[in-house]
């Protein structure tokens, strides 16, 4: 990094001396990185020889009381932590991701530092682009969190600050990872997530409602995404947001046009969804066009056309293919230009299943419930739903 602002200060004043200042930083730095190489040579020498690196692995020898015969000690790996997070100053991200993997491996006795590589793993990842090891290392945070949360080695404020943390970090992953949009889906719409959110972070619930109305296969959660916008209309709002409300609460379709530009402004201003616009844009319309049949018979194109804030003939080409591609029933009648809805009784069985989505889950936290109360009659204090003290 140093070298970089080097650089920079020549490019900028047009000279070929940097500051002093600078060159004495850059010599600080080689020092220290001598130092690190020093006392990691016995971890370095193995990373350099990957035929070797792989026996062990094969082998099952890569572990500590191994390694110990060959001069590495806890306290050689300790200074391996030191010289990833070093590396990590320098820009030298692959190196730390690699370090930093392998410290975790072999760290058993520093719960303190192997969490710490966590993060700084997945930063590493984050900023290397390294997607598919950033979503690996963002579950198992999430799981380290959780688990460290239920250990009692996090108090409910730091609870509440990791899982911050976590989702804004996440962030970078959600919406750059392949299948990113149903995982923050997954992730968030947990009850402790949800609750972050609502505590720490209203202003995330702008990113979970672009990937709930861009993922067309998560559908099933937009009710409790309404519900969640509702109570928070209060605190946060954009015009992502209020799209929302405007459609599915307030069924203001006029409003709901005027917030649709309003959300392609902010998209196109905003880093992590600048590239979800064209996708948005098309999933609002369509959820649009979606919410105006279920109300109407009968469907004039020229004011459709001016709800989805297209031109006449955009607009009718646009609802031919939906037709075609999402099976609709439905036809166009070109000499009124009005779209004819069919009406669809959803059967029986289709009914059942509506009604009984999320029994199970119900079900199981009614259990856990109850079980809690049981376990607390047996450890010697009642439930607070019955007049004791209450659970954290």
């Amino acid at each position: 990094m140093i070298d970089f602002a080097v650089d920079i200060y020549r490019e900028v004043h047009n000279t070929d001396t940097p500051p002093d200042d600078l060159m004495d930083r850059r010599n600080e730095v080689l020092m220290v990185l001598g130092g690190l190489q020093d006392v990691c040579s016995p971890f370095l020498v193995i990373f350099e020889d990957e035929a070797k690196l792989a026996e062990l692995q094969e082998e099952n020898l890569f572990n500590m009381q191994h390694l110990e015969t060959l001069g590495i000690t806890d306290e050689t790996l300790e200074y391996l932590y030191d010289y990833s997070k070093f590396q990590f100053d320098c820009g030298n991200y692959s190196a730390t991701s690699e370090y930093l993997a392998v410290y975790r491996l072999l760290q058993t006795k520093n719960p303190e530092r192997e969490f710490a590589a966590l993060w700084g793993k997945l930063a590493a990842d984050i900023l290397m682009q390294s997607w598919d090891s950033a979503a690996e290392g963002l579950n198992q945070l999430k799981d380290e969190i959780e688990s460290r949360s239920k250990q009692d080695d996090f108090n409910p404020l730091q609870s509440l600050q990791q899982r911050t943390w976590l989702i804004h970090w996440g962030l970078f992953v959600f919406f750059n990872h392949p299948t990113g949009k149903s995982l923050i889906i997954e992730i968030l719409f947990q009850d402790k997530y949800l609750h972050t959110i609502q505590t720490n972070c209203p202003h995330i619930l702008r990113y979970l409602t672009v990937a709930v109305l861009i993922n067309k296969k998560r559908r099933n959660v937009l009710k409790d995404l309404v519900r969640v916008i509702q109570q928070e209309q209060y605190s946060y709002q954009d015009p992502i947001t209020e799209f929302v409300e405007a459609l599915y609460v307030n069924f203001d379709f006029e409003g709901a046009q005027n917030m649709l530009q309003k959300c392609e402004d902010t998209i196109k201003g905003d880093f992590f969804l600048v590239g979800c616009l064209d996708e948005f844009v098309e999933s609002a319309r369509l959820t649009v066009f979606e919410i105006y049949c279920r109300i109407h018979k009968c469907i004039d194109i020229d004011m459709l056309a001016g709800k989805l804030n297209m031109d006449r003939e955009s607009a009718e080409r646009w609802i031919v293919n939906l037709i075609r591609t999402a099976r609709l029933d439905a036809k166009i009648d070109s000499q009124a230009n009005q779209v004819l809805m069919g009406v669809r009784i959803p059967s029986i069985h289709e009914q059942v299943v509506e009604s009984t989505k999320g029994l199970i889950v119900r079900s199981n936290n009614l259990i856990q419930f109850l079980n809690r109360g049981v376990v607390g009659q047996e450890g010697g204090y009642r439930p607070h739903w019955r007049g004791g003290k209450q659970d954290r």
